[in-house]
């Protein structure tokens, strides 16, 4: 039988509602944040199998049930691939269904993370065991020692605030050391290298707090999506288990995790319903969820999405109560550097 490739960057219009069609007939979903999608076609041009990319994450792989054996799959896949390093990705994620771990392992992938629900894999052989061997090379021995109580939190800083940083104080002040893991997801107002290092010097004084650039392993495209579009999400739609799950069976054991520290989130659905389902997870892994009340400036709790409308309107002035001083000159300078440009 012969076959035809139909691609979008992402597809729009009656052939997204094909391939949404598609997929919901194989009880997927498709993700808003999709931005390139290929099917294959029979020769009555009727879908046959689809495949999906965003960012670095493969996803809404499905064939249909009557063209299975064809190595429809496997054409997908080399689409997808060759779309991704195109754009410059080598790391490639994916997320598929539990059943399909032996045909996606012969095509080149490896599992991560296996639940009922979800398999996870990527195209590197140990990308998830370097991760975890970079954090362990960056910790102190002293904070690797099974006595101490070790504590987590996950921050994008977008920018780090005098709010970020008062969490961490708290953390510091229950815990023998805090690692605190700055996403790399580059969807945000100030770059990922910009964020960690503005929390490493915003932390600098604190010598029990261990910071680390995260990776995608760590709220990312591929472990939950839905965050980085918080602001147009419905909290039910929060997908994070993964990320959960990813973090209390891979990651905390490995540095000796027990607690994990969040802020209160009166403002934003998606991050409060995470922080709901962190508190539903992670204690059934020997990880306590201890929330901490948002520190405020002026009665209204610190929030950098406020810090972020207020660089943008040059309102310096309220910026300089809401981040320490290392955030506020660095953000004087990049304005000052912008405007010159």
């Amino acid at each position: 039988m012969e076959f035809f490739k139909l691609e979008g960057r992402p597809l729009k219009g009656k052939d997204l509602e094909r391939l949404k069609d598609f997929l919901h007939r194989n009880h997927l979903d498709y993700d808003e944040g999709i931005e390139y999608s290929v099917c294959l076609l029979d020769e009555d041009y009727k879908i046959v199998a689809v495949g999906s990319a965003q960012l670095n994450v493969l996803k809404c792989i499905a064939v249909d049930e009557s063209v299975r054996g064809e190595g429809l799959s496997a054409t997908i896949l080399s689409s997808l691939v060759q779309y991704e390093f195109e754009n410059g990705r080598t790391h490639i994620l994916m997320y598929t269904k539990p059943q399909n771990q032996e045909m996606f392992e012969d095509l080149g992938f490896y599992t991560v993370l296996k639940t009922d629900e979800v398999l996870f894999m990527e195209n590197k052989k140990n990308g998830l065991k370097e991760f975890i061997k970079r954090l362990l090379k960056e910790t102190p021995p002293e904070a690797l020692d099974p006595s101490k109580v070790i504590g987590s939190i996950v921050v994008n800083c977008n920018p780090f605030t005098n709010g970020h940083r008062y969490l961490m104080e708290q953390a510091q002040s229950c815990c023998d050391y805090v690692h605190v893991l700055v996403l790399t997801d580059n969807r945000s107002l100030f770059e990922a290298e910009e964020r960690y290092q503005l929390v490493k010097s915003g932390v600098s004084d604190l010598s029990r707090i261990i910071v680390h650039r995260a990776s995608d392993f760590v709220i990312s495209a591929a472990t939950f999506p839905t965050y980085f579009f918080k602001e147009k999400a419905q909290a039910e739609k929060a997908n994070c288990r993964l990320d959960l799950l990813l973090f209390a069976q891979k990651i905390a054991p490995e540095l000796g995790i027990t607690r994990r520290f969040v802020g209160t989130e009166p403002m934003c659905n998606v991050t409060g319903q995470y922080n709901l389902e962190m508190k539903r997870i992670l204690p059934d892994f020997g990880i306590l969820v201890t929330e901490i009340e948002r520190k405020k400036f002026q009665a209204d709790a610190i929030s950098a999405s406020i810090v972020r409308n207020c660089y943008e309107t040059d309102d310096f002035e309220r910026i300089k109560g809401m981040v320490p001083q290392t955030t506020y000159d660095y953000l004087i300078n990049k304005k000052s550097q912008r405007s010159k440009g």
